[in-house]
Formats: structure tokens, C-alpha cells, sequence
């Protein structure tokens, strides 16, 4: 049985492979097709999940859908459908259905509440539902314009950044603000959800959307720009308050799953940790509209033909990888100079002592990520006793802005030793604390610097923290451990192996071309080691 699952058509086009029960691939369009138009069909990420799945398209026994899925009119989408997949059966699945499905049966949960948010899907923006064994059912939705990714983005657009696109950008902003406008957002966002429509005008463009109430209240005159002075204040007001309102949609339950773009945010994801109002909560780190692929082939397994046996553990390590020949080749065509690390101990010795000297490595190893987020394949590498290691890596790497941090990678039976941290921070879906005694190492990662600890709060020293089993990533977790004998911190700095908003790299070409791009000093690329 080979089902594919298809999300995210409008944007983040997805495609995801299910073959007798197991989840064999998920992979985004974005990262290895580069004409990719919204509302086509993602062929390259189909292909790709067929080919690590090893399938064939007349094998394909269903594809599901999810909506929203084309611009025009639907009957040609399905029509194209049954062209590429003649044998199979075509399932539709509602946007937000999907989102439930790729967190609960990613889950470990026999029976939890599911809470979606997003900033709008088929007009609902949001869904309570409850989950049991290989079913799920809805309990209460919430429709647009009352939306808290709406509301989000609208903020977003408001500070001089890209709705739809930077919205992370805000969160870690928020993180270096004070509590000034927090009742001014309570304000404008109800208990059950519903923005305050005077705090909006919809005919304005400019500034999010937000009516003159907004700047009179901030103290600016009408559709004035946010000054610097203010910005990270008025990001804090909105992050506390959608904070608020989210985990008063949740409700009571023991287990919670969360899925939805609004749970990329991961200052949100450590407010329902760390509540203490539910005992157990999991985000299907995919969040976002890519993710739905996951949901679909979950969907069709378990709600469809009606299976309890779990298809996925919850690793994301479902892109494609690449053999030493595929790699040599690349190299080689490219005529760059390179070495053949023979073993993976030497290759280890290599990496760790380039850290030792305060080199940034990019690594590239086994299956990619599916998400944006680098779980130690696609990464950026650096060690956090370089006292100039996050200067170099936001300035001359990553060209972007200093209050955005970088993950601690840390093997995960030793992350208690120096952080503070719930369980989704295997897929980077959290933040954790710093431990007291260990502030000075990690304070160019603290999340909002001097500025936390000058509020006094209980949530100051946060610090994004990505903790890796040895099951979920072997050579990752041999690396860290590797690193901690040379040094004594069992530590790295990763941050995603991409540059100027690009995906994470995919293939061998993709990493030399961003390595030649940037500051990075070595590229290790399987076995094979790249220097300037």
C-alpha cells in the first residue's frame, strides 16, 4: 500500500510517502525545485518521496489533497491528479483536519486534545479537537478575521517586517521588550479569541491593517512607523497576549497536541510547557502548512482505512540523502580541491579540532529535514567557547538581524547539566532556561540579553536548546559528545545550512554553492572535507 499525502499547494507545497504503514518521506518542493509556482502539482517533491519510497506512480493506491489546493478551478487540479496517478484514489482533506492529524498520530498519546491555529485555512483559522486511538473529532472551531495569526502577522507588518514570512522574526524581538503594551494587546484580542474591530481598518494596507486607535493608544501619530525605541515592546505586547489567548482555547486535558503555522513559535510552545495546566504537551514541529502532507497520508491511514498501528516515531530526518559516489561526482564536476576522510573517526577528529580553533563548519549528513529547522544534517556549526562565534555567524553568515539567536545542541541525557527544557525541544519546537551557573558560557545565546534580567522575571535567560538522542541521530550525538571530550561542553551552536532565506541546502551542489557564498571556514559534506 503506497499512499501519498500532498499540502501546503498555495504555499510550502509539500509531499509526504506512506508505503505499508510506514512513513518512508516527506519532503518540501521548495528545497529541491526552484520553479515551483503556487497551486501547481510539487512533482519534484512527488518524485522524490516515490523514489525514497521506492515506488512508482501506478503503484500509488491513494493521494490525498489538502484544501486549500488551487486557485483555479478545482475539477482541473483533479483531473491532473488522475493523469499522474491513474490507479489511485483521490481523498480530499479539510486544511485544518490535517494539521490535527500530523500532530496527534506523530504523538506518543492513545487520547489527547489537538488545538490547531494558523492564521487562516478554508476560513477557519482554528480548531479544538479530540483525539482517540485512530480517530479525531472536532470539538469547537474559530473562523477569520478572528484569527491570532492574523492578528500576528498584522503585528508583523506593523514593525517593518514581511507578513508571512517573518513572523519569527517577531517572537524573538519580543523576547527584549517590556510589559508596557501587554494590557493594550489583552485589549485587543477577547478571552474566546475575537479581535476588537476597532483596533482595525480595513481599508488601510499600511501598518498591518491597524486603525488610528492603534498609534493613539502607542502614542505615534496615525500610520507613523514603529521607532526602534518601541518595537521590541510592542512585539512583547503581542507574544503575551496571543500566549494568553491560546492556552485559554486548549482547554482542560491531561495530553495536548498542537500543530498549526502558529506553533512555529516557540516562545508559545514553552508557555503551554511550562503552564503546568497539561501534563504532556507535543507540537508536531512541521507546523505549518508543509506539515498538512504529514497530516494527509496520517489521515488516510488511520481515519480512513481505519489502522492503529502508528506509521511515525516524530523524526523529521525524511528528505533525501547521498551516497560518496553521488557526492565525489558533484565535487569533482566542480573541479574543487576536497579530502577523503576515510572513517567517520577521523572524520569526528577533523570536525572537533576545527572547532577547537574557532572555525564554523557547515554539516551536511544523511537524510534532510523536513521543516526549517536544522536537527543536525543540514546544520551551521560552532562552538559556544569562540567568544566572537555568534557575532560571526549573524554578521558575516547569516546576515540578519542580532536579537535572533542561535540553538545549543546538546546530547540529550546530558541537556538537565545545563538547561532547563520540555520535550519538544528534540525538534527545536521550544526554548529552555540556562542554568544559573552556567549564564556566562551561553550568554551570547540568551534570548533578549540584559534585557530579561532586568525585568526580574522567572522567564528571563531563555535560550533556544536542541536536545539529540543517540537513537533519533547517531553521528549528531557522537559530534556533541566528541566536542565535550575535547573541551569539557558537550555543546555546539547550530543554526540552519542556508543563506538569504533560501531552504536548507538539499544536495551536494546546493552545499558547495552556499559554502562558496559565505564565511563558513570548512565544509564537511559526507565523509568528504572542504577547506578555505
Amino acid at each position: 500500500m503506497v499512499i501519498l499525502g500532498i499540502g501546503g499547494l498555495l504555499g510550502d507545497a509539500a509531499c509526504a510517502a506512506l508505503k505499508n504503514g510506514e512513513l518512508k518521506a516527506a519532503v518540501e518542493e521548495a528545497k529541491i525545485s526552484r520553479g515551483y509556482r503556487p497551486g501547481q502539482i510539487p512533482l519534484a517533491s512527488i518524485d522524490e518521496c516515490l523514489r525514497l519510497a521506492g515506488a512508482t506512480r501506478v503503484e500509488v493506491e491513494c493521494v490525498a489533497v489538502v484544501r486549500p489546493f488551487a486557485s483555479g478551478p478545482e475539477a482541473n487540479f483533479h483531473l491532473a491528479l488522475r493523469d499522474l496517478f491513474p490507479k489511485a484514489e483521490i481523498i480530499v482533506v479539510e486544511h485544518h483536519q490535517a494539521h490535527a492529524a500530523a500532530a496527534f498520530f506523530a504523538s506518543p498519546f492513545e487520547e489527547a486534545t489537538i488545538l490547531t491555529l494558523d492564521h487562516y485555512g478554508d476560513f477557519c483559522c482554528g480548531a479544538r479537537w479530540h483525539g482517540h486511538q485512530n480517530q479525531i473529532q472536532t470539538e469547537k472551531e474559530w473562523y477569520y478575521p478572528d484569527s491570532l495569526g492574523r492578528l500576528y502577522s498584522s503585528v508583523t507588518k506593523l514593525l517593518g517586517f514581511r507578513a508571512g514570512a517573518d513572523e519569527h522574526k517577531v517572537q524573538w524581538l519580543s523576547a527584549s521588550g517590556d510589559d508596557r503594551f501587554v494590557p493594550l494587546f489583552r485589549e485587543i484580542i477577547s478571552p474566546g479569541a475575537r479581535l476588537n474591530p476597532a483596533f482595525f481598518d480595513s481599508g488601510r494596507h499600511s501598518g498591518g491593517g491597524f486603525s488610528a486607535l492603534l498609534y493613539d493608544r502607542l502614542g505615534l501619530e496615525d500610520d507613523a512607523a514603529i521607532p526602534a525605541s518601541l518595537a521590541a515592546s510592542v512585539a512583547r505586547g503581542a507574544q503575551v497576549a496571543v500566549q494568553e489567548t491560546a492556552a485559554t482555547l486548549a482547554g482542560d486535558a491531561e495530553d495536548l497536541c498542537l500543530a498549526g503555522g502558529l506553533f512555529f513559535n516557540a516562545l508559545l510552545v514553552q508557555h503551554f510547557e511550562s503552564s503546568g495546566h497539561w501534563k504532556n504537551v507535543f507540537v508536531q514541529a512541521a507546523a505549518g502548512n508543509a506539515g498538512t502532507a504529514l497530516g494527509a497520508v496520517f489521515h488516510v491511514w488511520h481515519q480512513v482505512r481505519r489502522h492503529t498501528r502508528r506509521t511515525s516515531d516524530g523524526s523529521l530526518l525524511l528528505g533525501p540523502s547521498y551516497t560518496a559516489e553521488e557526492i565525489k561526482q558533484v565535487l569533482e564536476n566542480c573541479k574543487l580541491r576536497f579530502q577523503y576522510l576515510r572513517s567517520t573517526d577521523e572524520m569526528l577528529v577533523r570536525a572537533v579540532n576545527l572547532l577547537g580553533e574557532h572555525k564554523i563548519l557547515a554539516w551536511m549528513q544523511g537524510r534532510m529535514e523536513f521543516g526549517p529547522r536544522a536537527l543536525g544534517n543540514r546544520s551551521i556549526l560552532a562552538s559556544p567557547l569562540d567568544p566572537y562565534s555568534t557575532e560571526n555567524l549573524n554578521i558575516f553568515i547569516k546576515h540578519r538581524e542580532k536579537f535572533r539567536k542561535f540553538a545549543a545542541s546538546v546530547p540529550a541525557e546530558r541537556a538537565a547539566e545545563y538547561f532547563e527544557v520540555g520535550p519538544n525541544a528534540c525538534n527545536l519546537a521550544t526554548v529552555g532556561r540556562v542554568r544559573p551557573e552556567h549564564r556566562k558560557t551561553f550568554e551570547s545565546a540568551i534570548l533578549g540579553g540584559e534585557v530579561g534580567r532586568d525585568r526580574g522575571e522567572a522567564g528571563d535567560d531563555l535560550v533556544r536548546v536542541h536536545t539529540v538522542s543517540e537513537a533519533s541521530n547517531p553521528l549528531f550525538h557522537r559530534l556533541l559528545h566528541e566536542a565535550g571530550k575535547a573541551t569539557g561542553l558537550p555543546v555546539l551552536y547550530n543554526t540552519s545550512f542556508n543563506l538569504f532565506g533560501d531552504s536548507l541546502v538539499s544536495t551536494p551542489r546546493d552545499a558547495v554553492r552556499s559554502f562558496y557564498s559565505s564565511g563558513i571556514d570548512a565544509l564537511f559534506v559526507g565523509n568528504f572535507l572542504l577547506e578555505k
